[in-house]
């Protein structure tokens, strides 16, 4: 298995476009202002449900509340981003990054609708969420464990989850909806690429 290093033009993408957003946000009014929130296209499910404003569920990924906020989430995506996007390339690492995103948008919306209570919520954590679970997916796969060792991969995992279950106003919903769908789709993202490496090598064997 390669991850030959490369420039991670799609990290470096998403980065971007999440701090011009947040600079759109800071000139509308302020980024922990919950009005401009909402109409910078964050996540509030009567929205979604009575008015049909799907496109929150991707909108919500690049809003974030406050510069610590958006600080911890690019911080994380620059420092898993580039291995996932080396390993997968750049078109999967792209639909692995929004499908992760909106599987956590998407429990976020079954949890509330159940509860009946609802909240503004945003940010890149669920689509960061699902590309931490690679990092499970690479400490499974031989020729890549030794890189990434499960206790150091299970201590990252456990160490991400944390705030979410001891602070207010971190959606745990769109962490581990992110962190399973993530986890789904790389597995058989993952399955299919060692397919076709054994297919290659099979056929360059004389």
């Amino acid at each position: 298995m390669s991850m030959k290093q490369r420039i991670p033009y799609v990290t470096i993408s998403l980065v971007t476009a999440n701090v011009i957003v947040f600079c759109l946000e800071l000139f509308a009014g302020g980024s922990e202002d919950p009005a401009v929130a909402l109409k910078a296209g964050a996540l509030y499910v009567p929205l979604v449900l009575e008015e049909g404003q799907w496109f929150r569920l991707i909108s919500s990924m690049f809003i974030h509340f406050g510069s610590q906020h958006l600080g911890s989430n690019m911080i994380s995506l620059l420092a898993i981003g580039p291995y996932v996007e080396a390993y997968f390339g750049r078109w999967r690492y792209l639909i692995l990054y929004f499908v992760s995103g909106l599987g956590g948008g998407l429990l976020t919306m079954a949890v509330e609708m159940i509860t009946g209570r609802f909240a503004l919520s945003a940010g890149a954590s669920g689509a960061i969420f699902g590309l931490l679970a690679v990092l499970i997916i690479f400490a499974m796969t031989p020729g890549l464990r030794r890189f990434f060792p499960k206790s150091r991969v299970a201590a990252a995992v456990l160490f991400s989850l944390l705030p979410g279950l001891t602070e207010e106003g971190i959606s745990m919903t769109a962490h581990l909806g992110g962190l399973v769908t993530g986890f789904i789709l790389a597995w058989f993202m993952n399955r299919n690429k060692i397919k076709r490496l054994r297919s290659s090598n099979n056929q360059s064997e004389p």
